[in-house]
């Protein structure tokens, strides 16, 4: 009994060994049954018979696929390079398993070639500064012809777009012309502004004259202030009206002989109106 007994512990043993299947919590087994689809297991502990069953194991967690650099023609004839990092997961195991021989694979190359066809129709203004946008495009076409595979497409984001040394060139050119055009449209409302302020003052200095005077004295105060050894002596500002109206006087020309009447030459009686 014995001798016949230890064979058959050996077979029983072995035949659990590959019967018993255990399957994390993120994963799930297509079971295939003498070739032909039997159901999707998991997780936990699964029974395969062996020889006729067999287990293909797929994760369920979402996997990061780097998308390598793509040269890409622009629609306004611009060549960059994109790159791109995609996240998906798989939803239907059987179809992932069932519908396509190597999803990963297929996906990978999928991306590559809707990345080149979003970005070649799009204009390079557009690629960087509406990225949100391209990411939300190329992820919604993704997502659509991947549902068929058991794939899920949940983001995809451009990181890195290569520009010729050229465009760089040109880009720094343009950028530097336009905050140029800001600086001077800065100083012209600046000007304005203050040709305004200006203007009102003049105003309130005109209907006030002794605003005048306190201007000129808190000058003053700010000339002694700079400069410490000078010494300033304040003078009315009337003086110089005064002063200004004896320089007009002194300025008028002087009358000429000619102009002034003869003393021995008798008046005429006619007036101007007669002799006219």
């Amino acid at each position: 009994m014995l001798t016949y007994g230890l064979p058959i512990l050996i077979l029983v043993v072995l035949f659990l060994m590959n019967a018993i299947r255990i399957l994390n919590e993120y994963e799930r087994g297509v079971i295939f049954r003498l070739g032909r689809f039997l159901k999707v297991k998991g997780p936990g502990l699964i029974i395969v018979i062996p020889v006729l069953d067999k287990m293909v194991r797929t994760s369920l967690r979402i996997v990061t696929l780097d998308v390598p650099h793509q040269e890409v023609i622009t629609h306004d004839n611009v060549t960059i390079k994109v790159n791109a990092v995609l996240y998906y997961r798989i939803i239907s195991p059987q179809h992932a398993i069932l519908e396509i021989e190597d999803y990963h694979f297929a996906t990978s190359q999928l991306s590559q070639t809707t990345i080149r066809t979003v970005c070649g129709a799009s204009e390079l203004d557009e690629i960087l500064g509406q990225r949100e946008k391209l990411n939300t495009k190329i992820q919604s076409i993704l997502d659509e012809q991947t549902d068929a595979w058991g794939v899920k497409v949940t983001t995809v984001e451009l990181k890195h777009i290569d520009l010729p040394q050229e465009m760089q060139r040109a880009m720094a050119a343009q950028a530097e012309a336009e905050r140029e055009r800001r600086a001077k449209v800065i100083n012209a409302e600046g000007e304005f502004q203050a040709a305004k302020k200006l203007t009102q003052a003049a105003h309130i200095i005109s209907a006030y004259p002794q605003a005048l005077q306190l201007r000129y004295l808190q000058t003053m105060r700010e000339m002694t202030s700079e400069a410490r050894n000078a010494t300033v002596i304040p003078i009315p500002i009337d003086l110089f009206k005064g002063l200004s109206g004896l320089i007009a006087q002194e300025s008028k020309p002087p009358v000429e002989p000619a102009d002034l009447p003869d003393p021995d030459v008798p008046p005429d009686p006619l007036s101007e109106d007669q002799k006219k």
